[in-house]
Order: structure tokens, then sequence, then C-alpha cells
């Protein structure tokens, strides 16, 4: 089992561990400008926001976290949540020229219509819409930098909610997110069946 969604299109040995600058220059820059990217290994997974759980088999997995291409969307809600955005955008510089190319923004997957956080993360990576300026008229008609984004979706340690409220009670047990979830609920007691 140690194929891992498109992790098997890479050489043995092999670990993807590029740099926020890499993701945008190598990766992000060709694919909105229509470039071809050797390796490809970074999937397009189109138009829909995906489920954690779903990245699996379908995108680029490599130390635990999860590559893919997508569209830029406004609503970021998906089968069983939504992803929530942090109001955290971080630039990305060139290490040659320094100018900026690129942001970071960070989102966190939330179940359900209440949205109970979960340790899901997102890291969205922008093209700077001044990126083309320099290029050729040419390339600039092809490069739409505001169409693209590239997600590393992972795992941060942790609780999984912020307003978890049960350290009192730790004995060293590790609870999972759907767990946290059905405790941060209130008392069952108030609730009615039906005979």
């Amino acid at each position: 089992m140690g194929d891992h969604g498109c992790s098997g299109n890479l050489p043995p040995g092999f670990i993807f561990s590029p740099s926020d600058e890499e993701l945008i220059l190598h990766f992000l820059d060709r694919k909105a400008s229509l470039l071809p990217c050797h390796p490809d290994i970074i999937p397009d997974l189109g138009l829909y926001p995906q489920d954690p759980w779903q990245l699996e088999g379908r995108a680029l997995w490599s130390e635990n976290q999860w590559y893919y291409f997508s569209r830029v969307m406004e609503n970021q809600a998906t089968g069983n949540g939504f992803w929530k955005p942090l109001d955290i955008e971080e630039p990305i510089f060139s290490s040659s020229t320094g100018k900026k190319v690129g942001l970071k923004k960070y989102l966190v997957y939330c179940i359900g219509p209440e949205g109970v956080e979960t340790n899901w993360m997102m890291q969205e990576y922008h093209l700077c819409s001044s990126k083309s300026s320099g290029k050729s008229y040419k390339r600039k008609q092809k490069l739409d930098c505001s169409k693209w984004i590239l997600c590393r979706v992972y795992q941060r340690e942790g609780s999984c909610s912020k307003s978890s409220n049960h350290s009192d009670d730790d004995d060293g047990t590790e609870l999972s997110c759907l767990d946290e979830m059905f405790l941060s609920m209130d008392d069952l007691d108030d609730i009615s069946f039906p005979n």
C-alpha cells in the first residue's frame, strides 16, 4: 500500500517536497501559461472542491500532503462540508529577483452546515496578476493568473477544534475529529425522539 495517489508516477526514492516559490514558478505559472511541465505529476482535479479524504488516489501524495490543480471558485462547499478561509495570506517572493510572484492563502475544512472545524488544512497558491508584465504579447494572451490555483492539503497536528473544552479530563487518549465534533454538541438529553 505504499502507492498513494499519483505518487506511483514518481521514481523510487523520489520525495516531492517543493518550496512555495517552486510551486508558484515551476508548476502553477506553467499551468496558467498552458506550457508543459516536466515532470507532469500534479493532477488537475477540475472545478469542484474536494473533501480531504477523497484526495487519496486522485491527487499527488508525498510526505503526508496532497497536491493538485484546481480552478478558482467562490463556493468552497463539498459534499460533506466546506473549506473556510482563515484570512491568512502570505506573499511569495522570487529568490533571484526579490519580486512578488504569488500568494499563499490558508483554509480549514469544516464539517456540516454548522462548520465544525477539523484538522484538515489547505494552502492555496495563487499567481500575482502582475506576473505577466514582462512577457511577450503572445504569451500574455495565454496567461490567465486568476483562473488556476495549486492546492496543498494536509492534516495539522494537535486538536481538531479550537473550541475544545475537554482538556480537563485529558487521560492521554487522542480523539478523532468526529469524536470532538460529537462531544462539542449540546446535550442529547434535550432531544425528544418519536416512539
